[in-house]
């Protein structure tokens, strides 16, 4: 019996060497696709047949058999070994791959470019992913204002799905515990010519999309074409409605004290019945907040808020541009309607502590995509907290951002309301997988993943690759950012 087993072992062992050594070839092989090398490499790693396993000790055995057991990794021993990206509905995903086969998402912020995270790279390579503070600090200095944070949050992202998939817990867990099992989020809803045609699609927001909270559009180019509505727009290119960022000395990078545009009382006569055609569409019972006002000074904006706060609008978003603290407090103090700011501020320190300690605004709103992350985002809304001010949250990215943005609400006890800017984008749940037992969004309110480790989610790949960049890339190689070449000390 002994014999004829030795026999049959040895024949098996022989064959699994052919099939090794044709696998091998084919994953060497230049012209060998990638998804099919993948899937090789996948292959090979998959095991041995039962007759190969028959000369192994038992140890070897039990090692052989359960080597595709799911685990939560060796969080201790977790590397750093590459950072790949794709470009996904014209979001940048990115993914941190390590040595033990688990990997993070995180997204850089919308209208970011990818090569702000890509920076990065060589920064952490061969680190320890679950060392997030460490790794934070290590690239923080290279995050600033606006776009130009969403390389470093993008990283900070992916780190917590990183380390809450290797531990085997929730994000929101990992920042301290939960305050909420759902998140409420307001919708974004861009303006229509018509205003009794916008209040429909707000009615529908409440009715139909099940939403407890909304946001509308509302500023100059509502009565552009309203004659004596405004002063001085006709010297700017664009000042009405859509500009072109492109160009420095053009209306869309004029600050706002420096564009002399007025509202006449015209003007806002037209901008108050458009307000009120909403409020009756949709009722007081519903927060109502607005954004997108154009490019005017702080006299104009007090003016413009004052004929608004009748409607009890629940803010106005970001009327003069947030580092004029002086300006914002003028603002807040002169109005019943609460103020709002915070979209484009990195980090707590950099913008949103001169605020706050200025008693300056009365909700903050960072996006976790330039704020700094879940964690520091975190941080921002308990600063908020002891100010006396609450926290709403922007956001204009994909699903992988949004899930970063629901754990982060999840720890934040002073948080209202979190934005979805793609409602009407038919795909936008299916780019990902939840892997929880709960959908994405239920009738207004994101789930928070109880039962799922990390962000809680996975790429649909299938219907991710029917939307991808103009460059088709799903996850290549990015060996040419590996190496770092500079000495990035700040200090001697």
């Amino acid at each position: 019996m002994k014999c004829i087993l030795k026999n049959i072992a040895e024949k098996t062992r022989q064959k699994e060497k052919a099939e090794t050594d044709a696998i091998k070839s084919e994953i060497d092989n230049p012209s060998t696709p990638n998804d099919r090398r993948n899937f090789l490499k996948k292959a090979a790693l998959g095991g041995i047949a039962l007759t190969g396993v028959m000369k192994l000790s038992m140890e070897d055995t039990i090692a052989q058999t359960t080597q595709n057991v799911q685990r939560s990794s060796s969080p201790s021993e977790l590397k750093i070994t590459d950072m790949r990206y794709a470009t996904i509905m014209s979001k940048h995903i990115i993914r941190i791959d390590t040595n033990q086969g688990i990997y993070g998402l995180g997204e850089v912020r919308d209208g970011a470019d990818a090569r702000y995270a890509l920076f990065l790279k060589s920064r952490i390579l061969g680190l320890n992913p679950c060392n997030v503070e460490m790794l934070f600090k290590i690239i923080r200095q290279f995050g600033s204002h606006g776009r130009q944070g969403g390389g470093v949050c993008a990283v900070e992202m992916a780190l917590w799905d990183l380390t809450g998939k290797a531990y085997g817990i929730p994000a929101w867990q990992l920042l301290g515990g939960r305050y909420r099992d759902k998140i409420r989020l307001y919708a974004d809803t861009p303006g229509a010519g018509d205003p009794q045609a916008f209040a429909l699609t707000m009615k529908k927001r409440v009715d139909e999309q099940g939403f407890t909270w909304l946001k509308m559009d509302l500023g100059i180019h509502v009565v552009a074409n309203i004659p004596g509505a405004l002063v001085n727009t006709k010297f700017w290119d664009g000042a009405a409605g859509q500009y072109d960022l492109k160009d420095y000395m053009n209306y869309g990078n004029a600050l706002h004290p420096f564009t002399q545009i007025q509202i006449t009382e015209k003007g806002l006569d037209g901008l108050a019945e458009y307000v009120e055609d909403v409020r009756n569409a949709v009722g007081y019972e519903m927060p109502l907040c607005a954004d997108h006002f154009g490019h005017f000074d702080v006299n104009n904006a007090i003016r413009f808020g004052k004929r608004m706060d009748k409607y009890r609008l629940a803010w106005l978003e970001d009327m003069v541009p947030w580092f004029y603290t002086d300006q914002c407090k003028t603002l807040s103090d002169a109005l019943e309607t609460p103020i709002a700011t915070g979209e484009d501020i990195y980090m707590l320190k950099g913008g949103f502590k001169p605020l706050l300690d200025a008693r300056a605004v009365d909700i903050i709103q960072p996006d976790l995509g330039t704020s700094g992350g879940l964690l520091e985002t975190k941080r921002i809304g308990d600063y908020a907290e002891e100010s006396g001010v609450a926290m709403a949250m922007h956001m204009a990215g994909s699903p992988v951002c949004f899930m970063a943005n629901v754990h982060c609400a999840a720890a934040t006890q002073n948080f209202l309301a979190l934005e979805h800017h793609s409602v009407d984008v038919p795909y936008w749940g299916n780019l990902v997988k939840m892997t929880g037992g709960k959908p994405i969004i239920e009738k207004g309110f994101a789930n928070v993943p109880i039962d799922a480790p990390g962000l809680g989610i996975e790429l649909n790949e299938e219907e991710c690759k029917k939307h991808l960049g103009r460059d088709g890339k799903w996850f290549e190689p990015t060996p040419e950012w590996d190496a770092k070449v500079s000495h990035d000390r700040l200090w001697s």
